[in-house]
């Protein structure tokens, strides 16, 4: 599945958002002070109910609610004494299956600088216990594994999909990391794979070589499997999209903004497959061929012209894109100079025609990215921040612009 050629090149080590100021590349460092927890994994079951993965110091803690958020139950420590990235585009995952076995994957962050490994535990009891974490990463290495991706058919199948640094390693180990050797563009994509509700795991398969270092990894579960949406080196310091179709290895560019920048953006798309066979996805560019968030749907073989969304003058970035059925929902953070503010946009016809972008929340200090989710009646924002902690916001009907 290494079918995208790539050039080789070192690469920089700061991060370009979108109006925004420079950070360190990779993630935090370890010894510094940690960033609040604000970011958070949410999911609709069949039944209608939300749950949340959240982390609280060195505890990563699930609860349901029966009423879109205004209560929730008690909640069920699954670590206690572990390091869990859960801050700007790391979050713990979760999703239930259709027997209510309840999946969370996250990624464990270990003491050696933008080191880890990804986590799986399981619930068969509807959520009052789970399993011991397990390790799905099986190289051994002491390396960076991030940025996990989970998703499922909800029969049975599940998929997790990262970042991982074994092959950079690998190479430097072979090569050397210094002088006139040559050098390993970005990390790789890799997957592991259960048929059994996460019961057993497969062992690894690596998706693509050289992607980007710390822009998050996207999955949705569509009419052909699992499907992986990550930002991608092409040639030298290219970093648009790809897509991949895990069950055929089939890997294909999917966007050609043409964003050429020596450095990871910290910016990831996001990927959903609606009840009819079609995906649609949201991403940030500031290529050459096009700059801002974009979305696209994919009905076939050919997908549609981008579509271009938010305020570009308030930092709009970091989309994520829910779909049931014909509903679609989209949401993006912006800053208006005093608070962050979340938005969203719907559609009932399957991305088709949009209403109008709305504006549903301010935050006035940290704020997790707003979260959608949807099951085809439901249509919600899950939106964490510091000050004003979780909320959940509906999303109403009504006659498409």
């Amino acid at each position: 599945m290494d079918q995208i050629r790539t050039g080789m090149a070192v690469l920089g080590c700061v991060v370009l958002l979108a109006g925004g100021p420079v950070h360190a590349a990779h993630g935090p460092e370890h010894g510094k002070p940690a960033k609040p927890a604000v970011a958070v994994g949410v999911s609709l079951d069949r039944d209608g109910q939300l749950w949340l993965a959240r982390v609280e110091g060195r505890r990563l803690l699930v609860s349901k609610s029966s009423d879109q958020g205004q209560t929730f139950s008690a909640p069920v420590q699954i670590v206690a004494d572990e390091a869990i990235a859960a801050d700007g585009e790391n979050r713990p995952n979760i999703a239930v299956a259709a027997n209510g076995t309840v999946l969370l994957s996250w990624t464990q962050t270990l003491p050696q600088n933008y080191a880890g490994n990804i986590r799986f535990a399981r619930s068969v009891d509807g959520g009052k216990t789970f399993s011991s974490p397990v390790t799905l990463n099986d190289d051994g290495r002491e390396t960076g594994h991030r940025f996990d991706s989970m998703t499922t058919d909800g029969q049975g199948r599940v998929a997790v999909v990262w970042l991982d640094a074994r092959d950079r390693d690998a190479f430097r180990l072979k090569h050397g990391a210094s002088g006139s050797a040559p050098t390993f563009a970005g990390l790789s994509l890799y997957s592991a794979h259960s048929p059994d509700n996460g019961a057993h795991f497969k062992p690894n398969q690596r998706v693509a070589l050289h992607t980007c270092e710390c822009c998050r990894v996207a999955t949705t579960w569509s009419d052909r499997g699992p499907v992986a949406f990550w930002r991608q080196l092409f040639d030298t310091h290219t970093r648009d999209f790809a897509l991949a179709h895990l069950d055929s290895g089939t890997v294909e560019r999917a966007t050609d903004d043409e964003w050429k920048i020596s450095a990871c953006p910290h910016h990831g798309g996001s990927i959903a497959a609606d009840g009819l066979g079609t995906l649609h996805q949201v991403w940030f560019t500031g290529g050459s061929a096009r700059q801002g968030l974009f979305y696209q749907r994919t009905a076939g073989k050919t997908p549609t012209a981008p579509l271009a969304f938010g305020n570009a003058a308030r930092q709009a970035g970091h989309p994520a894109v829910a779909a049931s059925g014909k509903l679609v929902l989209l949401t993006w953070r912006e800053f208006n100079g005093t608070a962050y503010t979340a938005h969203v946009m719907r559609s009932d016809d399957s991305g088709l025609t949009w209403r109008a972008p709305m504006q549903l929340a301010e935050a006035a200090n940290a704020a997790d990215y707003p979260l959608p989710l949807t099951d085809g009646t439901r249509a919600l924002v899950v939106w964490n921040a510091l000050a004003e902690g979780l909320r959940v916001l509906p999303v109403a009907s009504g006659v498409t612009q």
